[in-house]
């Protein structure tokens, strides 16, 4: 039994179990595998990083308040983040991984980051 490089079909030498003739072969065929093949996933997560590093910039201390101008200034988007945390008082949290944000009075955010 001949056994084939799934990437390039050149024979593989060696331990039965290999699967690919080289490391480079190997990469290549597990990054176009798993490259972000629509751009819907790709934009999505684009917008997730810049959300993330938006916040990440103006609260270097872990707990600040900042405006909804200066976030939007920034470029930050509100229709992306990665999950809600509600409190028992009823506070709504928006978490971007772990930078989130609180909308308070007069268009201002309290920006906080959860312990992991």
């Amino acid at each position: 039994m001949k056994r084939q490089c799934p990437e390039c079909g050149d024979k593989i030498v060696g331990r039965i179990d290999k699967k690919f003739c080289s490391d480079a072969c190997r990469n290549s065929y597990n990054n176009r595998v798993n490259k972000d093949s629509k751009n819907l996933i790709r934009n999505t997560n684009n917008r997730l990083r810049k959300n993330y590093r938006i916040l990440e910039e103006l609260n270097p201390n872990q707990k600040t308040k900042t405006s909804r101008a200066k976030l939007i200034e920034k470029g930050f988007d509100f229709n992306y983040f990665t999950s809600i945390y509600t409190t028992k008082a009823g506070a709504i949290y928006y978490f971007v991984y772990d930078q989130g944000y609180l909308p308070l009075d007069n268009d201002y955010y309290a920006l906080v980051k959860r312990d992991s």
